[in-house]
């Protein structure tokens, strides 16, 4: 082989390295292993339940987080669904069970929508709330709603979403049960970063390892 064949294989050769390089660079997963069958939502008040969905733990946790900008197509919530049973319910905390995985955490703050239903899915968004609740257990929550939030009696969603760097924290995810009440958890990527679900869908057609529905409290 002559000179500039060989620097011309060389060169080529670096080439197919560094785009395998580029290729197995990490980036955010859709789920991840959980803490198992003995997790609940997090108690850190007095407050007593207004709604409580504590069933066992699947195994997987689903993530939902808001990640840095150059991660931004991999931003992705999840949703649960409950019903008001009373004429109003006043909301002072969120508790949810969640984990880190691929780093420890922890994030900035959480992000908690309430949505209204809309054919079995998150319709028109309530109340949206950024606060920085306890984390007793390594990725579960208990988040204070500022002021608290007055629903009428009907049928919503809420939605939680950490607010975590990739590089260098990881990622959270909220925690599945295996059984499921009223309709699927739901989930949505809109910028892609997944492949699916840019829309809000049921959790389970997303991601395949999910199960049922999430683990949470609301006081």
């Amino acid at each position: 082989m002559n000179r500039t064949a060989l620097f011309a294989t060389t060169a080529l050769l670096g080439l197919a390295v560094a785009g395998t390089a580029c290729a197995q660079e990490p980036h955010p997963a859709a789920w991840g292993a959980s803490d198992g069958p003995t997790t609940t939502s997090p108690r850190c008040t007095g407050l007593p339940p207004l709604y409580e969905q504590n069933g066992p733990d699947s195994g997987i946790a689903i993530v939902s987080q808001n990640f840095e900008t150059s991660f931004d197509n991999y931003d992705a919530e999840a949703a649960d669904d409950f019903v008001v049973t009373e004429a109003t319910w006043f909301i002072r905390e969120v508790d949810v069970a969640g984990t880190y995985f691929d780093g420890t955490g922890a994030p900035r703050d959480e992000t908690v929508t309430f949505y209204k239903n809309r054919h079995g899915l998150p319709g028109e968004a309530v109340a949206r709330f950024t606060m920085q609740g306890a984390d007793p257990h390594f990725g579960s929550f208990c988040i204070p709603i500022r002021n608290g939030l007055l629903l009428k009696k009907g049928h919503y969603w809420v939605s939680v979403v950490a607010n975590i760097d990739f590089n260098p924290n990881g990622e959270w995810g909220w925690e599945n049960q295996s059984t499921r009440v009223l309709n699927p958890a739901a989930w949505r990527n809109p910028g892609g970063g997944f492949g699916v679900c840019q829309d809000w869908t049921a959790e389970n057609v997303c991601i395949p390892n999910g199960q049922r529905d999430h683990i949470f409290t609301l006081r």
